[in-house]
């Protein structure tokens, strides 16, 4: 079952996401709709992101529960800056975390 989680309701009025401190926030409420409905739809209608808020927000997710936490995830309505942010960011974190598990 998926639920969705609309940024633009949660950060209102903000339109533009750009710290990491508002980000941890949304982020203890993601992993919380994770753990309840399995998947969330994340619904960036309306707002834009930093690579800071999105790196926040996912990137600290696969290091820690690892990639296939973004198979549970489906990003809706990014514009094209957040879709090139959100894959960079997942590039470089899933990456990170392969090289940490294959140097243990």
């Amino acid at each position: 079952m998926k639920i969705q989680f609309n940024l633009a309701e949660k950060m209102a009025p903000e339109r533009f996401l750009g710290t990491r401190i508002r980000a941890t926030t949304l982020r203890e409420d993601l992993e919380s709709l994770l753990t309840k409905y399995g998947a969330v739809v994340l619904d960036f209608g309306g707002v834009e992101a930093t690579q800071s808020f999105i790196d926040e927000l996912i990137g600290v997710l696969v290091l820690e529960r690892g990639p296939e936490i973004v198979e549970r995830l489906v990003f809706r309505s990014c514009s094209e800056d957040v879709k090139a942010i959100i894959n960079f960011v997942l590039s470089d974190r899933i990456e990170q975390y392969r090289q940490r598990v294959t140097a243990h």
